[in-house]
């Protein structure tokens, strides 16, 4: 942080100039904000995960500080039906606490629900899971992480005994030799990225990009395998048998430090490239380069994202990716292994202390007795108060409204009437809660059907912390005061609490919740007791795990050993099944989705910005040229998508970046170009992520 002349604010005293982190993606690019006179400027750090560089996006976020749309006062709906209108905060909270107080008396604690956020800070997540659990004792709570990298997190923790996304630095793509990108598009979802890879391609290494669409980053490959969407894993367990047929697996490594292969590699035995050619539409040929370029190389490292993990099958995609990487033996080494490339700000801290349904602070499970006894121990609470595992996201939010879900739910970070997967049915039962509170920023669409609407402060004008995709875990810095009317989400959690029971009160001071967290994380797989803020500070962030103030952080982790009972990693075999919803006669085409450079998750922040509104001003519908030929379709023609659960409406955009039997969208727009009106809500069995990345539908002209 740059001294120089401060303000002083209700909350202490800010500088003028601050050091911070960008409000979108799992990057968070290190960025400084100025005070600039009438405007706040933004300005780029020579950070080590976007080295002085920054996207669109966190070029232009400080325009929403000051933004006319910007919520500065609660909003109340009377009745059902009714408008919002302006409301003192001593109105709506106590409109809030009295609907819960009368939906937990009729119908029990497990009556309300929480809803998150991938985008609040480490603080907030915890103080959030806490809230649910000590002050409201729901089980019910989980957040919108849970369709961001959960499959990946469930694969990792059964093959490694840990989930951290990236378990290496950021710095150690650029020191790959083959880098294979599977279902990923950094180049328009997190382009500072990029500046790695270029790194790799100075260096002469080479980019593998797994993807049913040519996109910006698939174009910079020197290898581009375009599957049919859902079929990945049939490309991994291929890649694997070409791996031990032509003698490419490292015994040694597999001999030393893992455990399982022999019934892995017995399953891959009958996973012949030419099946997997047939099942993906990828040569065998293909398939062969890209077995052999990772072998070859001395470093290598495997990367999946959303693109092979929104599936119902995501675990077992990411598991026979695993089973890749160790066979050849890269987990461990420096420049190489597996990882995630986590989506959301804080997905990765979000998960780890408390907002997912099955888990405690520190990564711990709820239902381990032990686990329960630590934190219940920090939180002053007997252990047997405590609620048991609730229900993943989806499952949670098709419940509400139903004789046996909750009837009312508190939202904060997220906006699910755009970004659920049958949101139209989700949309529908958000209208049936005898309660809707939600806190944001801005009139979301989910904010639109609430009953009560609470403001809450951006990430400028708060302090907390936050852990990027590689588990490093950041400083957010306040540099302004919320505007007046405005409060934390850390301040209407503790009024909440102190209207709902006579306990101990809630602190609203983020350092005071950090070094709570830091109790209740002690000795968890996510341990975070030896991070400080000051050590946060004078080592541009802290790994965990790190359980001790004196004692190193863990920037790479496996290189001895891997954090399971026996120290060694574990292959799991897994076989392909096909997509949860076939193509037929009715639904000829398969569906997926993704993300657009300009615009970010649902689009609440994005779509309000000037310069990112002109860039990606609307929805559209990719085709290829060869099937909109056939449609009579042309490019701009307005196309109506239809699947089982919905239909969205958009123009179509031709692209022979698309395969012809494959159509896109991209998902931050609402209305009748939301994308998510169609998507699958098939849940993988093991995470609870939902089939986003495929379904059967139609295309018809508008």
């Amino acid at each position: 942080m740059t001294d120089g002349a401060r303000v002083a604010t209700r909350s202490g005293v800010l500088p003028r100039e601050a050091a911070t982190h960008c409000p979108y993606c799992a990057l968070q690019c290190g960025m400084v904000l100025r005070d600039a006179g009438d405007v706040v400027e933004v300005g780029a750090r020579d950070f080590p995960t976007n080295r002085g560089g920054l996207c669109q996006k966190g070029w232009t976020a400080a325009e929403l500080l000051d933004h006319p749309e910007r919520l500065t006062t609660p909003l109340l709906r009377d009745r059902p039906g009714g408008e919002l209108r302006p409301a003192s905060w001593d109105e709506a909270l106590d409109r809030v606490a009295a609907g819960l107080h009368t939906v937990r008396d009729r119908y029990g604690p497990d009556a309300v629900a929480v809803f998150g956020g991938g985008g609040l800070t480490n603080e907030k997540a915890y103080a959030l899971g806490r809230f649910a659990r000590v002050t409201l004792r729901t089980r019910h709570i989980d957040y919108n992480g849970r369709w961001c990298m959960s499959s990946a997190a469930a694969a990792g923790n059964r093959a490694f005994g840990v989930d951290r996304g990236l378990p290496f630095p950021l710095a150690d793509l650029g020191r790959a030799d083959t880098l294979l990108l599977v279902g990923a598009n950094p180049a328009e979802t997190m382009p500072p990225l990029m500046r790695h890879v270029a790194d790799q391609r100075e260096r002469g290494g080479r980019l593998i990009v797994i993807d049913p669409r040519a996109t910006a980053t698939a174009r910079q490959a020197d290898l581009h395998l375009q599957p049919l969407p859902g079929t990945d894993l049939a490309v991994a367990n291929a890649l694997l048998h070409i791996a031990l047929t032509e003698g490419l697996v490292d015994r040694a490594y597999v001999a030393a430090r893992t455990t399982g292969f022999d019934e892995v590699r017995r399953t891959v035995a009958g996973c012949w490239p030419a099946e997997a050619e047939r099942l993906s539409g990828v040569p065998v040929a293909d398939l062969e380069a890209a077995a052999r370029a990772l072998a070859d190389a001395d470093r290598a490292i495997i990367l999946t994202a959303r693109g092979a993990e929104q599936h119902a099958k995501g675990v077992d995609t990411v598991s026979a990716f695993i089973n890749l990487a160790l066979a050849l033996g890269l987990p461990g080494r420096p420049g190489s292994g597996y990882g995630c490339l986590t989506g959301q700000g804080n997905g990765q801290g979000g998960r780890e202390h408390g907002q997912k349904a099955d888990q405690l602070p520190g990564y711990r499970r709820i239902d381990d007795p032990a686990a329960r006894a630590h934190v219940a121990g920090v939180w002053g609470v007997d252990p047997a108060t405590l609620p048991g595992p609730g229900v993943p996201a989806y499952q949670l939010l098709d419940s509400l409204g139903t004789p046996s879900g909750p009837r009312a739910l508190l939202v904060f970070g997220s906006n699910p009437v755009v970004s659920a997967p049958r949101a139209t049915r989700i949309e529908s039962r958000l209208r049936d809660l005898d309660l809707l509170v939600v806190a944001d920023l801005l009139r979301s669409e989910t904010a639109e059907l609430a009953d009560v609407v609470l403001p809450v402060t951006q990430w400028a004008e708060e302090d907390g912390t936050m852990t990027n995709l590689e588990g490093r875990v950041l400083r957010r810095r306040a540099f302004r005061p919320p505007p007046a009317g405005v409060r934390t989400d850390l301040e209407i959690l503790a009024a909440l609490a102190a209207r709902l029971t006579d306990g101990a009160p809630l602190p609203t001071d983020p350092r005071t919740v950090f070094e709570e967290l830091r109790r209740a994380s002690a000795g968890g797989p996510a341990d975070y007791a030896g991070i400080t803020w000051e050590r946060i500070d004078a080592d541009e962030g802290v790994f965990w795990p790190c359980p001790d103030e004196d004692g190193p952080d863990r920037p790479r982790l496996f290189a001895d050993r891997f954090p399971t009972p026996d120290g060694r990693a574990r292959f799991h075999p897994v076989t392909h099944r096909p997509a949860a919803e076939p193509v037929c006669a009715d639904y000829p085409l398969h569906f997926t989705t993704g993300r657009v450079l300009a615009q970010y998750q649902s689009g609440t922040q994005t779509r309000r910005v000037a310069a990112l509104r002109r860039a990606a001003p609307g929805g559209f519908v990719e085709l290829h040229p060869d099937l909109a030929a056939r449609l009579g379709v042309t490019d701009g023609t307005p196309v109506r998508v239809v699947s089982r659960r919905g239909e969205l409406r958009a123009p179509a955009r031709l692209s022979p970046a698309i395969r012809p039997d494959t159509v896109f969208a991209p998902f931050h727009w609402p209305g009748a170009a939301r994308a998510n009106s169609v998507t699958n809500d098939a849940l993988d069995p093991v995470s609870g992520m939902p089939e986003f990345k495929i379904c059967a539908v139609r295309v018809e002209r508008a």
